[in-house]
Parts: structure tokens; sequence; C-alpha cells
């Protein structure tokens, strides 16, 4: 069987749903890997900074991972700006609907309201509102999302920064696109987990040294 037999999708059978979930299971499981190319991408979208977006991205996961961030804030602060090319105007939430899957509710929440949390930083040079953040104060995961703008999003734009390779965040990206989506084991309602991790933190800077 090399295609379903139907043309209209109320006229398949077990078989033809059978074969094509083998299919997207199969699919789904080299998502990681297309997101890594994505990112490379991201090279063509706005310019004008003195970091590329790609090198912004790896910049950010590069601070999150010497921070002792676990896989979850890595992936996220590499993947954060990932709708920059094809939802400039929304790109907090196309990244975060992506994420969201394969992340604690935490980082996905996190992910998704960053672009309101970042205009502090810019909104009242351009006639916005920098306080936008505060409609979600209160929140649970506001004081995350604080930090995850001030420390590895804003600061991230250092052409002399030292950066860690694409390809070393390619296992954690795999390793977080391989899980079951939406399982509970992973999203983890509710839960919080520290972005700074000092004692790892420290490891991966005499490992990095």
């Amino acid at each position: 069987m090399e295609t379903v037999k139907f043309t209209a999708m109320k006229d398949g059978d077990r078989e033809d749903y059978a074969f094509l979930t083998e299919h997207e299971i199969e699919f789904a499981a080299k998502t990681g890997g297309r997101l890594l190319d994505a990112l490379v991408k991201l090279d063509e979208s706005l310019s004008g900074y003195k970091v590329t977006r790609l090198g912004h991205s790896v910049q950010a996961a590069t601070r999150a991972w010497l921070d002792g961030a676990d896989d979850d804030w890595i992936v996220c602060a590499l993947l954060h700006d990932i709708g920059d090319i094809y939802a400039p105007y929304n790109h907090d939430e196309y990244a975060a609907a992506i994420l969201r899957p394969f992340v604690r509710e935490q980082c996905h929440w996190v992910v998704e309201k960053h672009g309101d949390f970042q205009r502090l930083y810019y909104a009242h040079h351009v006639g916005g509102n920098r306080h936008a953040r505060d409609k979600f104060a209160g929140h649970p995961y506001y004081d995350d999302c604080d930090h995850f703008c001030e420390r590895w999003d804003q600061s991230s734009f250092d052409p002399d920064y030292e950066t860690l390779p694409l390809d070393f965040f390619r296992p954690m990206v795999e390793k977080v696109f391989s899980r079951q989506a939406y399982d509970p084991a992973v999203i983890r309602v509710g839960e919080r987990v520290a972005l700074v991790n000092p004692e790892i933190a420290s490891q991966r800077a005499g490992a990095s040294a």
C-alpha cells in the first residue's frame, strides 16, 4: 500500500488510517531535525542587529546551558524566536505552539508570553507600552518569564559573546521532540523548575573552560 484508497476523508477505512498513522509517526519523529534546519533560515529574517537571528538564538541557548538550565529551558531558549520568519507579528505564539506538546507548561507559557515581557526594554522608544507584561502580574510563571528575558533573551545580541555551535544543541532538540506529545509526565502542569542551577552551571563552566 503506497497511498490511501480514498479521495474524501469520510470514505477512509481502518486500513487507510492505520497506514496514515504509521507515516505520521515516522514524520513527527523527525521534527527536531526540521526545526534545526529552520533555525538556519532565521538568518534570512529580520536584520539590523549586531548578530544574526540564528546568532541570537544560539547565544540565548548558550547562556541557558551555562546557567545550568535543563533541556526544556535550553531548547526553548534556542527556539523561542523560530516564528520570526513566518509569523513576525506573533512569533512568540508561533514558537510556543510548536513547543507546547513536548515541554513543561512553565516553559511553554514563558515562550508564549516573552514578546510582551521583552517590550519592557524597547517599547517606550517606539511609542508602545513597555509595561504590557503587567497584565500577567501574579501569574505563577511571571518571574520565570522575567528572568528568561533578562538573562537569556534581551542580553543575547553581543557579537563578542562566545557561543556554542548549533550542532551542540542537536541532541537536546532531538531528545525533546522525540517525547510522547502531551505526556502529563512531560507537561507537568503547575510545576516550576528554576532557570539557573548553580551546581550544574559550575560543572559546565569548568567543562567549557
